[in-house]
């Protein structure tokens, strides 16, 4: 016969030890060597040793008895009914595992009784709908399509439900012959203890299943779809347009996710977008610049406007022409058309062919410039 192990030993604990001390070690032994954490064959063996251990030195009387005359003052009889935690004939795995797991092992357990078996393993058994992945795809528009808006047909691959199988990845299925269903294998090591484990011949879904051939077994298979949709007007750089429903299928039934149109513009060879104004840059003579005038510019719907240029128009001065920009995505109305003026200064080179006009325009110029009042030459920065 074999010689058993102190207690003391198997726990890990002095002789001395309080029973916080002996609770708080038999939690970490069990945690390490439960067969349902441990695969190794010799964990269940050993995780026998700790209960039998943990079952004398944490009820007093029968530590008590221990300490006094050592494994045989139980030898030959069964431990009486009522004793300290986790006793009463076997091991209350119940408690163990609610206050070591959070309950979930015995919940689990609970409800696939509950639920007539139909519930299916550890990781099968609670197939929550998921809702399925979105799909982003970007679209470069002009800035003209984006001003009066378009439509366009969007090439997109969606992993859908598979039309086989119907999702489910499998061709057919039949009970597991080793767990009867259940996905879980019960032991009784002996009169006072039980050990459930996952079954690891279906690995606790209940069932032997035939892998589907159309999707391998993944219950999705790719589509290619071309979506139609509509790009309103007004959109920017960044806008999101979503459209419900056509990105990938959910898992285990699960709504699909949606479909993102991510907008990227064109840089326009003429206008530059600021929000939902338009800025335009002409440019100006001199003289037009002095006197002042009149010039037409391009609006981006291909009409043009007339616009005034002030007297002593600067370089860079600005004319704003109000409901002539992009159309606003939200709210309703248009942004403005800013008209940005740039002084076009010649060289004389185009009167050297002319004789004498040259000599006559800088004489002109050297006169305006005598009368008009000097400027400051140093600008002074805005702070």
């Amino acid at each position: 016969m074999a010689i058993k192990k102190d207690y003391y030993e198997i726990l890990g604990v002095p002789r001395n030890a309080t029973q916080d001390e002996i609770k708080k070690a038999y939690r970490k032994l069990a945690r390490k060597y439960h067969p349902d954490i441990c695969k190794k064959p010799e964990c269940e063996e050993k995780f026998k040793e700790i209960n039998e251990a943990y079952q004398v030195l944490s009820d007093p009387e029968k530590r008590k008895l221990y300490d006094m005359y050592g494994h045989a003052a139980f030898e030959g009889e069964v431990p009486p009914q009522g004793g300290g935690e986790g006793f009463g004939g076997q091991i209350n795995l119940e408690d163990l595992f609610k206050e070591f797991f959070g309950g979930n092992i015995f919940e689990r357990i609970f409800e696939e009784a509950a639920f007539g078996g139909k519930r299916r393993g550890r990781r099968g058994r609670f197939k929550t709908p998921q809702k399925g992945e979105d799909i982003y795809h970007t679209v470069v528009l002009s800035l003209e399509d984006a001003y009066k808006g378009t439509v366009i047909n969007i090439p997109v691959e969606r992993r859908v439900r598979c039309p086989k199988c119907g999702g489910k990845g499998t061709a057919s299925e039949k009970p597991c012959p080793r767990c009867g269903g259940s996905g879980r294998l019960v032991f009784r090591p002996n009169p006072f203890m039980v050990i459930e484990e996952t079954c690891p011949t279906c690995r606790g879904t209940g069932f032997i299943a035939q892998a589907c051939s159309e999707c391998g077994g993944e219950g999705f298979v790719l589509k290619h779809e071309e979506i139609k949709v509509k790009i309103p007007p007004g959109v920017d750089n960044g806008t999101k347009l979503k459209v419900d429903g056509k990105g990938h299928d959910g898992k285990f039934g699960g709504e699909a996710g949606d479909l993102y149109i991510v907008i990227k513009l064109q840089p326009h060879p003429v206008f530059e977008r600021r929000g939902d104004n338009l800025y335009v840059d002409v440019n100006i003579t001199y003289p037009e610049a002095v006197l002042g005038g009149e010039i037409e510019v391009p609006t981006l719907d291909g009409e043009k406007v007339k616009v005034k240029i002030p007297e002593g128009t600067k370089e860079g001065d600005t004319v704003r022409v109000e409901g002539k920009g992009m159309p606003r995505l939200r709210g309703g109305g248009r942004g403005d058309l800013i008209v940005r003026f740039h002084i076009d200064v010649p060289s004389f080179g185009w009167l050297s062919k002319i004789t004498g006009k040259e000599k006559k325009i800088k004489g002109l110029l050297k006169e305006l410039q005598e009368e008009l009042p000097k400027p400051e030459r140093i600008r002074k920065r805005e702070v």
